[in-house]
């Protein structure tokens, strides 16, 4: 019988609720003048979430004279020891990377990464107003990350891992490396460009037959009755299938090396609500004592 939660929500959002929710990522920096130069060009772009993972030197004063009218992104910024602690309420995580990697998740461009990422927002509101349960995230709001890497050499594989999306800047062949502040300028420009189309395009009597689809094949929920699982649920999802199929032997130790993260992306694709990870931990956890 169909769940009366399933009934239609509209909800108006302006551009600085949807941006409220994406939160810069910045890893392992280097340069604390990087750090205070991405804080302007998020503060440009109307971003003001930024989270520093590990970085090898402080913010300092250098920080502070690049962020300019950022400072106040600056002041802000929470540190983190690890990329885990920085991302384990998001339900939405993209990765910046310059090429592909092994084992690599879907490659967007800026602009179809801002589509999915209001999409998504638009879906995960929509199904809180209509649960009426905002206190189940934070602030009411669904929270996505974007990942930037270190200045020398990016992402790990490891961490672009944790990333349902890349995101990839059309550049030069030749040389398509920037620099981490300025590609957090790129993106975040595309986002705010969107966002305020995406705005007055929801505002407007919409025509479904008009909105224009992915031009990559990704996947994406049509219809959510539960909120989406965060990224820390994922892979406490994942340790624990990892744990059964080596209690079960169903896992050698070269099926390892890959395996976690093969579950993973298995999940990223899946996109899991909060009703099928209790289905599958339950199943889970009943398999691992029998």
């Amino acid at each position: 019988m169909p769940s009366k939660n399933l009934a239609p929500v509209t909800v108006s959002h302006t551009v600085s609720d949807y941006l409220s929710c994406l939160q810069i990522v910045m890893v392992n920096t280097t340069l604390p003048a990087n750090i205070g130069s991405a804080a302007r060009a998020m503060h440009t772009m109307g971003l003001s979430r930024l989270t520093v993972v590990d970085p090898k030197l402080p913010i300092d004063e250098t920080s502070v004279s690049h962020a300019a009218g950022g400072s106040e992104v600056l002041s802000s910024a929470i540190i983190t020891p690890t990329l885990e602690s920085a991302i384990a309420d998001c339900q939405l995580v993209f990765a910046a990377s310059s090429r592909s990697r092994h084992m690599p998740r879907p490659v967007v461009t800026p602009t179809q990464a801002a589509k999915i990422m209001f999409d998504f927002i638009d879906k995960q509101t929509a199904v809180d107003v209509a649960n009426d349960s905002k206190s189940r995230q934070s602030n009411g709001k669904p929270n996505i990350a974007i990942l930037f890497g270190r200045e020398d050499r990016g992402l790990t594989n490891e961490e672009l891992a944790c990333a349902d999306y890349h995101i990839q800047i059309d550049a030069n062949p030749a040389y398509p490396v920037l620099n981490v502040a300025s590609a957090v300028q790129v993106i975040a420009s595309f986002i705010f460009a969107h966002a305020q189309t995406h705005v007055q395009t929801t505002s407007s009597v919409k025509d479904e037959s008009t909105n224009a689809q992915p031009m990559l094949n990704v996947h994406l929920r049509q219809q959510w009755d539960e909120p989406a699982i965060t990224q820390l649920q994922l892979q406490q999802l994942v340790q624990r299938t990892t744990d059964l199929m080596i209690q079960r032997g169903l896992a050698d130790s070269e099926h390892l090396k890959s395996l976690p993260a093969r579950l993973s992306r298995l999940g990223s694709r899946v996109q899991l609500d909060q009703k099928e990870y209790q289905l599958l931990s339950a199943l889970i956890a009943k398999l691992a004592k029998s």
